[in-house]
């Protein structure tokens, strides 16, 4: 019986066993995955504090400290680029860059890939750092980059920072860089490729004396030291209430470098505000402007529109009224003709004139058919016909229309 309870246990043990590596190699990514992003938002608020004293450049501790961070989080669980023969080499996050970011306007790809004095793919990464920051496009470069999907998912494995949602957070934290000024030597020992980029954490470890404490770190460690000591009192343990004039001195000194640190960068973001602030009326002025000359095209056009309406109505009508004459004129000419050919010419064409003229006089299409009327010759005039021979008398065609003239 104790046997086989121990074996049970054993089994239980064994199948919790794998079901605890996952957990723990996933807390282990999230922790690790969490760690680099908040020490990148530490050493981006270092980098702003510093360049409110001085300019940043390679030799600034700060910057190199920011330049192995990203580095590392760009290389957080990348691919490696697998070979003809099935082994898989290890590339760099420049691989990635040139391929994600091509879609960024103005992009610096191209030169980096032509500059002579970088050859391998880390020495070209670092120098694309620092030229997206000199450019101030280095959280645009980034968020373009994430955006494209597909080739992030392409290149990176399941756990990466660039697949999750720190990637987001990353993008929001680089934009603030875009306010520094940065000046870089590309042909420097930073853009060196053959050793990996280390962090230090110690700028970020220190610890930070509250300003309500009233003894000095020197004055902490001697108590401990004093009461580790044999000789120590109950009376030695506690630090003294009574301070000299230079720890008074320096503890006045850090609050005053503080308060002006603290001053600097409100007025930084006070005046940052004021230009956010007048960007964003400028542009709900012009907004306004737009909309206003939309509407008067818009309401130009309407009246446009309703003015040619009314000019093709005119016209139709003008159109009508002068088809109805031509065919009002052919009969009267024509009845004319009927009754007397000789004296319906002159008299046809008068009347014609006279019912053409009682129309629309300026229109030009009545103009042209009273010319048409007048010059047009259908019968043979009086003076042509003076025999008589071929008249009839009037009593003649009227008492017998079926005779001939004698």
């Amino acid at each position: 019986m104790a046997s086989r309870s121990l074996g049970g246990l054993g089994g239980n043990r064994g199948g919790g066993g794998g079901g605890g590596r996952k957990s723990l190699s996933a807390r282990n990514a999230a922790v690790e995955r969490r760690n680099l992003i908040t020490v990148c938002r530490f050493s981006v608020k270092t980098l702003i504090d510093r360049s409110c004293f001085e300019t940043i450049d390679d030799s600034s501790p700060e910057f190199n400290n920011f330049a192995a961070i990203l580095e590392q989080i760009l290389s957080h669980r990348l691919k490696g680029q697998v070979t003809w023969f099935g082994y898989e080499s290890p590339r760099s996050f420049w691989d990635y860059i040139r391929v994600a970011c091509r879609k960024v306007s103005q992009n610096c790809i191209c030169s980096i890939e032509n500059m002579e004095n970088v050859s391998s793919s880390r020495a070209k990464g670092r120098a694309w750092i620092r030229v997206a920051l000199m450019e101030k496009h280095l959280s645009e470069y980034i968020s373009t980059a994430l955006r494209d999907f597909k080739t992030t998912r392409r290149f990176y494995e399941d756990g990466a920072i660039v697949l999750g949602e720190e990637a987001n957070m990353l993008a929001g934290m680089l934009l603030g860089l875009n306010a520094i000024d940065f000046s870089f030597c590309l042909k420097g020992e930073g853009l060196d490729g053959n050793f990996p980029a280390v962090i230090d954490y110690t700028p970020y470890l220190k610890f930070t004396q509250s300003s309500d404490s009233i003894s000095s770190d020197e004055e902490e460690l001697r108590t401990l030291g004093s009461s580790g000591s044999e000789s120590s009192t109950p009376e030695n343990i506690g630090p003294p209430f009574i301070m000299d004039e230079n720890s008074w001195f320096n503890k006045c000194k850090r609050v005053k470098q503080k308060y002006q640190l603290t001053l600097e960068q409100k007025g930084y973001l006070e005046e940052l505000l004021r230009l956010r602030e007048n960007q964003l009326s400028e542009s709900v002025t012009q907004n306004k402007i737009l909309l206003q000359r939309i509407e008067d095209s818009d309401l130009a056009h309407k009246l446009e529109k309703e003015q040619l309406e009314y000019i093709i109505v005119e016209l139709q009508d003008q159109l009508k009224s002068c088809q109805s004459l031509d065919q009002l004129s052919t009969e009267v000419s024509l009845s004319q003709t009927s009754l007397d050919p000789g004296q319906s010419q002159g008299d046809g064409k008068q009347d014609t004139l006279n019912l053409i003229s009682g129309g629309k006089e300026d229109t030009p299409s009545l103009l042209g058919l009273c010319g048409s009327l007048t010059s047009v010759a259908s019968y043979k005039s009086l003076t042509s016909l003076k025999s008589n021979d071929y008249l009839a008398s009037p009593t003649t065609e009227m008492t017998s229309p079926g005779l001939t003239p004698s």
